[in-house]
């Protein structure tokens, strides 16, 4: 009899296994492809630089973005990497009043924009052209 139920509680385990494993592969990974900037959904938004997050040195490819607040939203806006704003001489602090133009879209749970174009006082940072390619890698 003990034979019989070691077989059997090998059975239940490998089948307990099989089912977990099945689960765990049909699951969708969650996508880590980079937002796609969306012509569709581009809007105009006018507010304040609440902060301006720079990737670290040595990270070339990683998206500077700055918090921006619009009314009582508070949104993250993706502009470009690090090395592409020093090359420009630009630079954004809590306060400044910008007007920004990108694609608003979902990344995950989270609203984000990618911008386009970055408007402060006088001066127009061009990030992306119409179609939304981004006009740093024009410079590779």
């Amino acid at each position: 009899m003990r034979h019989s139920s070691a077989v059997q509680l090998t059975s239940l385990i490998g089948l307990g296994v099989c089912l977990v494993t099945t689960v765990l592969l049909a699951q969708k990974k969650p996508s880590t492809a980079p937002p796609r900037y969306n012509a569709q959904t581009e809007v105009t938004i006018k507010g304040t630089v609440q902060e301006l997050k720079l990737p670290p040195k040595g990270s070339e490819k990683a998206i500077a973005y700055v918090l921006i607040t619009s009314g009582a939203d508070t949104l993250d806006a993706y502009l470009c990497p690090r090395s592409f704003l020093e090359q420009m001489g630009i630079t954004y602090a809590k306060g400044d009043e910008v007007t920004l133009i990108g694609s608003k879209i979902k990344q995950g749970e989270a609203d984000l924009i990618l911008a386009r174009e970055v408007e402060k006082g006088s001066d127009t940072l061009v990030l992306r052209d119409e179609k939304g390619e981004p006009v740093w890698a024009w410079r590779r």
